[in-house]
């Protein structure tokens, strides 16, 4: 899946909003329509983050990877902590504000190219497995994460259970027109004259999650729910 050009959507974003520009990113899914990102809301502070991000961020410990880091927000705090963080994220910009932002060891990198290293700590928040675009992709993502693991080491990730968007005004869930795994959409998302083209994203319910990891000896455990069908996993070596 080719990601360059919304990495220069969220990149030209992020750029303009950190030299004082009021950005805001278009955004499109097959299941909910366009709606609006304020490139505001990628420099959050540790107040403004939803519980789900604060639990993970009071959990993590060690050496941390911060994938897809965008703006940086998750790793500025963990970084003031104390604590030794590696933000990567493909997107040349962002990786260039995040540097501004004073964060050093951040890194322009795909995770797929991310090979001999070791980690306490993997954040894979905002629904981290997105990019893996279908259910199939799952176990070969786990198990590179899983590569990446230090001795002891968890994986925190969130991801949201859509299946309510499937849902009638009755309450009955229709799925049987669907031919794949109803988390897998399709998304697009535009800034100016920017336009990442459309892509397949998916979200993963938490049994899945559990299951997909079980098969790599991996125990998933649910550690927390959101207010919007979402959730956050902690992912730790069985063996």
């Amino acid at each position: 899946m080719d990601l360059n050009n919304l990495s220069k959507v969220f990149g030209n974003a992020i750029k303009d909003f950190y030299n004082g520009k009021d950005a805001v990113i278009e955004t499109y899914s097959s299941i909910g329509g366009w709606d609006e990102l304020p490139v505001k809301y990628l420099f959050r502070s540790f107040e403004e983050m939803p519980d789900i991000e604060q639990a993970a961020l009071k959990m993590a410990f060690g050496k941390v990877l911060d994938l897809g880091c965008g703006a940086g927000s998750h790793s500025l705090y963990l970084q003031d902590k104390g604590l030794e963080v590696k933000p990567i994220d493909i997107s040349e910009g962002a990786i260039e504000v995040c540097k501004l932002r004073g964060l050093d060891r951040a890194e322009m990198i795909d995770l797929w190219d991310l090979k001999d290293a070791q980690y306490d700590t993997i954040l894979a928040l905002m629904n981290g497995v997105g990019f893996c675009g279908s259910m199939k992709r799952i176990p070969d993502f786990l198990q590179h994460l899983k590569s990446l693991l230090a001795p002891g080491g968890q994986i925190l990730m969130d991801s949201s259970d859509v299946i309510y968007m499937f849902e009638d005004e009755s309450g009955e869930v229709a799925l049987s027109e669907l031919d794949h795994y109803y988390g897998e959409v399709v998304f697009q998302s535009k800034y100016l004259d920017e336009n990442s083209g459309s892509f397949p994203w998916m979200y993963i319910d938490f049994y899945n999650l559990q299951q997909q990891a079980s098969h790599l000896n991996l125990q998933c455990e649910l550690l927390k729910k959101g207010p919007h069908y979402d959730y956050l996993a902690r992912l730790t070596r069985m063996e």
